[in-house]
């Protein structure tokens, strides 16, 4: 299925770097001719209507002005891109909860083909919308790591596909097909020590099953010697120059990840370039 009808969920600071970051977003969906929704949210927890006095408390005075500023440099970050890109867009600004916008968004991108978020690293507010669309749209993320919007690509000639043969991972391929049918290079990477001949056949079955579709691609084996799953991928996205990351979320429970830590908890945390997730 073509990618169509994206959203563009947009919470934080219109720093430098988110800036960057929605212009790659808006450079991406003006790529595959995507319509776009850009949803903002200012916290209605610390309303705009306040007056600021010298003489009392002004701290939710000042959030109430930080965030509804916050918000709309955003969507203004936003409609720059949409403009420059030639992108058909639709803006939104809705007053909501921290936990409603959570929700609002989740619900939003049941009806989209994707959402596309800029990621900023380390950042438990980008977690929770992540993972919150991850769980409830049903649909596939796209993650733009803020730190290297600068750098990344918009046109994914060369993609990795993260395989443990896991329904989230046979999940992430199907939705990731319209980038994996466009792109140069495919490859197919099992991170394991064993390379077991389960791991070896479920790796070449998946090739081809790819030829079907008209993609060439190979598969390999990546070790992991003693380091943790997501940070392999980090460095083979690195050493290989790879574009974007196609894998399954949360193989394991999300509890479990949290807990342990885990391949996805890694890399929604700080994604080492383009990322595409389904579950």
């Amino acid at each position: 299925m073509a990618i169509k009808d994206i959203l563009l969920p947009l919470v934080g600071e219109p720093s430098a770097m988110a800036t960057a970051a929605i212009d790659k977003c808006v450079a991406v969906a003006g790529e595959i001719g995507a319509r776009v929704q850009a949803r903002a949210v200012t916290d209605v927890m610390v309303g705009p209507k306040v007056t600021i006095s010298n003489d009392l408390d002004n701290t939710a005075a000042v959030e109430a002005v930080r965030s509804a500023s916050d918000a709309q440099g955003l969507l203004k970050a936003f409609d720059a891109a949409a403009l420059r890109f030639g992108v058909r867009n639709e803006q939104r600004l809705s007053s909501l909860a921290a936990e409603d916008a959570l929700f609002d968004f989740g619900a939003s991108a049941r009806l989209k083909d994707l959402s596309i978020i800029p990621v900023k690293a380390d950042d438990s507010r980008s977690e929770k919308l992540v993972e919150r669309l991850i769980f409830e749209s049903g649909r596939p993320v796209l993650m733009c790591p803020e730190e290297f919007a600068a750098e990344l690509q918009v046109v994914f000639d060369d993609i990795a596909i993260a395989w443990d043969h896991t329904a989230p991972a046979a999940r992430a391929v199907g939705d990731a097909m319209p980038f994996l049918q466009a792109a140069k290079n495919v490859r197919v990477i099992t991170a394991t020590d064993n390379k077991t001949l389960s791991e070896l056949e479920s790796g070449t079955a998946l090739v081809n099953h790819l030829a079907e579709h008209g993609i060439k691609a190979g598969f390999e084996t990546v070790k992991l010697a003693g380091s943790s799953v997501g940070k392999v991928f980090e460095a083979y996205v690195r050493d290989n120059a790879i574009d974007l990351l196609v894998m399954g979320a949360y193989r394991h429970s999300r509890l479990n990840e949290t807990i342990w830590g885990g391949a996805t908890k890694t890399v929604i945390g700080r994604p080492p370039c383009w990322v595409m997730m389904s579950r």
